[in-house]
């Protein structure tokens, strides 16, 4: 009976030990990756990094901490982990087969918020749609059309193809064409489109707005007009200077022609 009670006493005083041990390693790991997760968030914050990555970066970090500690506590209470791995490794190999549409789409955004080829607010065209970012998420971007539709495009699917950030820079070039008729001057329209320009306080003096000859068409002499404007200028001053051009033309008696055909009917008198 004595031998039978100083075993007992032994075992409770051997697992009373592990169990402290373990409660000791649990502790620290999560002391550790509470710290972990301040550091991380200070340094990342300094290097002025987005805050969703921030975000992301932290919380692994907290959870990778936690469960190594988890880990080693079992591990210090005789419990076999190599099986726990095992099947952790297992799960998170056939989640990420189900969900690699949803991976991929993370993955595109993670790159996204680290590169940055667009900001919220930037005017871009990507994934056969034009709109103004409105968010950046991790899965998703939402886009917002000119008719203020929303448009929300998977990350995936918006870095597949080019994207065209119309915001980028602070100014835009304006691409205009304008046509004469061939008995025109085309010194006096070129003169005139050149006056319309520099009386518009929108078009930038440098670099100088561009007019010249594009081509002799069918029916007609085509210019080219490419003002620089400012970002914010650029569909105000499209629209308002193709006004003022075909005002003026018309004020100056410049013809601006279109296509035309000519219908001959010819009249067959039967014999």
């Amino acid at each position: 009976m004595e031998n039978a009670v100083a075993k007992v006493q032994e075992l409770v005083s051997v697992l009373g030990l592990k169990i402290i041990a373990a409660l000791a390693i649990f502790i620290i790991g999560k002391w550790a990756s509470k710290l972990s997760k301040k550091i991380v968030s200070k340094i990342m914050t300094k290097k002025n990094i987005d805050p969703t990555i921030i975000s992301f970066v932290i919380n692994l970090v907290h959870m990778l901490i936690l469960a190594f500690a988890v880990l080693a506590a079992l591990g210090q209470l005789g419990v076999q982990t190599t099986s726990f791995v095992a099947v952790i490794g297992a799960a998170g190999l056939a989640i990420g087969l189900a969900l690699q549409g949803s991976l991929a789409n993370f993955a595109a955004g993670f790159l996204m918020i680290i590169f940055r080829p667009f900001k919220v607010g930037d005017v871009i065209e990507a994934a056969g749609v034009i709109g103004s970012v409105e968010a950046m998420q991790v899965f998703t971007t939402q886009l917002k059309t000119g008719d203020n539709k929303v448009i929300i495009i998977p990350n995936a699917k918006l870095t597949a193809d080019n994207i065209v950030n119309y915001s980028a820079k602070g100014t835009r070039r304006v691409d205009l064409v304008c046509g004469i008729g061939y008995q025109d001057d085309i010194d006096k329209a070129k003169q005139v489109v050149n006056d319309l320009l520099a009386a518009d306080e929108r078009v930038l003096k440098d670099p100088a707005p561009t007019v010249a000859v594009l081509e002799m068409a069918d029916s007609s002499v085509n210019f080219v007009v490419r003002p620089w404007v400012n970002t914010a200028d650029y569909w105000n001053v499209y629209f308002d200077t193709t006004e003022k051009i075909k005002k003026r033309f018309d004020e100056e008696g410049i013809s601006i022609p279109f296509p035309q055909r000519d219908v001959h009917i010819y009249e067959h008198k039967g014999e």
